[in-house]
């Protein structure tokens, strides 16, 4: 999230330079995205996480892939507290494990998932 709000922090300075709208003339940042008519930068990553994540689990031909988001790491220590929630585990929630088979589905369950 916090690499999220970093982002989001340079896209508003970057929609605020193009116009040359300076923060002391007090211009919403709703007001600034319309007259830019760009969209949230969190929003299209979410979205191409989704669509990617779908293309990956569709996928059967036993290319890495999928292996790559299923491993777990073996470091011999586990760590104190809570395990580190992964975004797969997230789509899973929402999702399932078979809900990418099914395009519209999973195109349907995207407006769900806030990534």
């Amino acid at each position: 999230m916090g690499l999220i709000r970093r982002i989001r922090v340079t896209q508003r300075a970057m929609e605020r330079a193009m116009p040359g709208v300076s923060l002391r003339d007090q211009i919403r940042n709703e007001e600034i995205r319309r007259r830019t008519r760009f969209t949230d930068i969190a929003q299209r990553v979410a979205k191409l996480k989704w669509q990617w994540a779908g293309h990956i689990a569709r996928r059967t031909d036993g290319r890495w892939g999928l292996k790559v988001l299923e491993w777990r790491p073996r470091t011999g220590k586990r760590s104190v507290g809570r395990p580190p929630t992964r975004w797969t585990d997230d789509m899973r929630r929402v999702a399932g494990r078979q809900a990418a088979r099914d395009r519209v589905l999973w195109n349907s369950l995207q407006k769900t998932w806030n990534g």
